[in-house]
């Protein structure tokens, strides 16, 4: 019995230091946050022609690897450093195929009607990926609320040639923990 109350004491003891930020030999502060890692770059680039130079990132990403080892399709979270906007980057990126285009991608939260994003109206592509939807318009805050609300959504990517759409199941356990993480080290440069 002692030693099960001195096992359990030491988790508990530990436990905060187990979760603390780390610095990444990529010259990064990251944390891990249930299904998601938060990273903050330690140079903020106010200059730079893309977001990757100025923001804080979090992402989680499906069981679907592609040949890469990657996951197939992901959530990405994208924390400006320079005015706080928090933007939903949606990754596609399967080891066959692409995203169609001409059809909505559409997130479920359980048994609520899908929100529906359609290109050019509700997700456009920036700066020089092809494969990264980043979500605009009325849906964007409607999709970041709910993330903070739940456990988990379903992504239905639909691809070129296939009938079907493709249905990832993605945790959101750890967005708040995540967003929080980057707001705390989204100006702390001079920390690193």
């Amino acid at each position: 019995m002692r030693k099960a109350f001195c096992l359990v004491a030491l988790l508990i003891w530990s436990g905060p230091a187990l979760a603390q930020p780390f610095h990444h030999p990529f010259g990064e502060w990251r944390q891990y946050h249930r299904d998601w890692l938060a990273a903050c770059p330690d140079a903020i680039d106010e200059d730079a022609t893309d977001y990757s130079g100025y923001s804080c990132f979090a992402s989680t990403g499906s069981q679907e690897l592609n040949d890469a080892g990657l996951p197939a399709y992901k959530l990405t979270l994208v924390h400006n450093r320079l005015d706080g906007e928090i933007d939903l980057a949606i990754t596609v990126a399967p080891a066959k195929g692409e995203y169609d285009g001409q059809k909505p991608i559409l997130l479920r939260f359980g048994g609520e009607p899908p929100i529906v994003l359609t290109m050019g109206t509700d997700m456009e592509v920036r700066h020089n990926t092809i494969n990264q939807f980043f979500l605009i318009g009325a849906d964007r805050e409607a999709v970041l609320d709910k993330m903070k609300d739940r456990n988990a959504l379903t992504l239905s990517v639909p691809l070129a040639g296939s009938e079907r759409p493709v249905e990832s199941w993605m945790s959101l356990r750890g967005v708040l923990a995540s967003l929080d993480f980057m707001s705390t080290y989204a100006r702390k440069v001079a920390q690193y």
